[in-house]
């Protein structure tokens, strides 16, 4: 069925961050949109006043007749549903198009210059960078962000068709329905090894990606991957290289070396050197769009951020609080790292929600690691997700592995009096289940307090 038969699209799962991405584009060019969530966010509740029916109770019956029509019907699944799913079930039992996210991305991008970011982590950051300097140079584009960008409000953004801007996700080897003209391979740290396996596997995946670019496809790689593309680095011997770093006011600036030419004063607002990774191969991925590079510079210093990426709640004198998507060892040093470059020598309680039994015991010594540097830490319950739990794997056995004194299992609903009790400088709270949901109630607390 090509896009030009489909007159109703339904989802199944249409509140995640790609789902509903896609759910707004479908709106967008005037088709029918409804769809399931099995719980109630924000997020569905904004898809619910842009027109887009959401129901939340598996149930067949709550379904619109107008989608139960498998001629003019597409059926669009994430693989967090399971298979027992009774409108899932019903959907393939009765002969309808049923398709991935991934492969609808896929059809959706086929006929368009494609930007596919890659890699396990920065995909979200690095195309709200990357669609932010597109707008901001004038050029025509749709971007499917996994996240809610903060210079657009929205993780859909229409400005034309003759560009598009992915995110190449490799979760379920999803990257592999898309085929990009340019793209950017960020980090390939070892991840979803429930689906893999093994790193080696995941090595091969990201291999088989990259073979995936169009005939004469530009790749770029940060310096140091076992990748052959234009490289990009911090200090390093990269085609695109930022040297002479320096802090000013919370803000990064820098001499960005290009292989044509050297740009200096560059400024750059958000935190991190991942974050200065990021921006600079968002930057050289714009130059292939025909933006000039003056204008880029100008854009790069204008990037407001992705929430849930290094998002200041507060920032007072007296206290500080950030909230990030980290939920993985590296990302989680990756904050600190940037905290103790922009806040040095402050006391830092983190609060983490683990996300997934199978991560959270894949990388369990990693995870403790990278926690025990801060000051406290608050550890939450796993966040399951798409998971059943597994023999023995639970928050308190890693708890046990935390080198720290000031370490602690808590609910949810103690996060409060438990940063009042300890006063930190700074409170990050990371994780990629539910605790984004506690954010507005604990700044809420402590906004006018400081």
């Amino acid at each position: 069925m090509g896009l030009k038969d489909i007159h109703n699209v339904y989802f199944i799962g249409i509140g995640g961050i790609g789902m509903s991405a896609l759910a707004r584009y479908f709106k967008f060019i005037e088709k029918n949109v409804a769809g399931y969530d099995k719980t109630e966010t924000p997020l569905t509740q904004e898809l619910v006043t842009m027109g887009i029916a959401v129901h939340y109770k598996d149930d067949v019956s709550a379904i619109n007749d107008i989608y139960k029509h498998s001629e003019s019907t597409l059926i669009v699944y994430t693989p967090a549903v399971p298979d027992d799913h009774s409108e899932y079930q019903f959907f393939m039992a009765n002969g309808f198009d049923v398709k991935k996210r991934s492969e609808v991305l896929g059809i959706i991008t086929k006929d368009t210059f494609c930007f596919a970011v890659a890699g396990t982590h920065g995909k979200t950051t690095t195309s709200s960078i990357l669609a932010h300097l597109l707008n901001e140079t004038g050029t025509s584009f749709t971007a499917f962000l996994g996240g809610i960008s903060e210079d657009f409000n929205s993780n859909f953004l229409f400005k034309g068709s003759a560009y598009s801007v992915v995110e190449a996700d490799e979760f379920d080897r999803s990257f592999l329905r898309l085929y990009p003209d340019v793209a950017c391979v960020t980090s390939m740290d070892a991840d979803h090894l429930d689906i893999y396996g093994s790193n080696e596997e995941l090595t091969k995946s990201f291999n088989d990606f990259v073979g995936q670019l169009k005939p004469g496809g530009k790749l770029f790689v940060r310096n140091g991957l076992p990748l052959k593309g234009t490289t990009y680095g911090i200090d390093d011997d990269s085609d695109y290289c930022i040297r002479n770093l320096r802090i000013e006011h919370g803000t990064y600036i820098f001499d960005l070396g290009t292989p044509e030419t050297v740009l200096t004063g560059v400024k750059f607002n958000k935190p991190g050197r991942h974050n200065l990774l990021n921006g600079l191969v968002a930057f050289a991925m714009a130059i292939e769009a025909g933006s000039q590079p003056y204008r880029l510079v100008e854009a790069l210093e204008t990037f407001k951020g992705v929430q849930r990426r290094f998002s200041y709640k507060i920032r007072a004198d007296k206290f500080i609080f950030i909230d990030d998507y980290a939920h993985h060892p590296t990302e989680i040093n990756a904050v600190f790292q940037a905290i103790s470059e922009m806040h040095p020598n402050k006391k830092v309680l983190a609060v983490f929600q683990p996300h997934l039994f199978s991560r959270t015991k894949d990388f369990a010594k990693e995870f403790a690691k990278s926690l025990e540097k801060f000051d406290g830490i608050l550890l939450l319950e796993i966040y399951p997700a798409r998971e059943k739990p597994l023999p023995g794997i639970t928050s308190s056995w890693l708890l046990d592995m935390i080198e720290n004194e000031n370490k602690k299992l808590i609910e949810k609903s103690m996060i409060i009096q438990e940063v009042k009790a300890q006063s930190p400088d700074i409170l990050v709270t990371m994780g990629a289940g539910d605790i984004g949901l506690e954010v507005p109630r604990i700044k809420k607390e402590f906004e006018y307090a400081n």
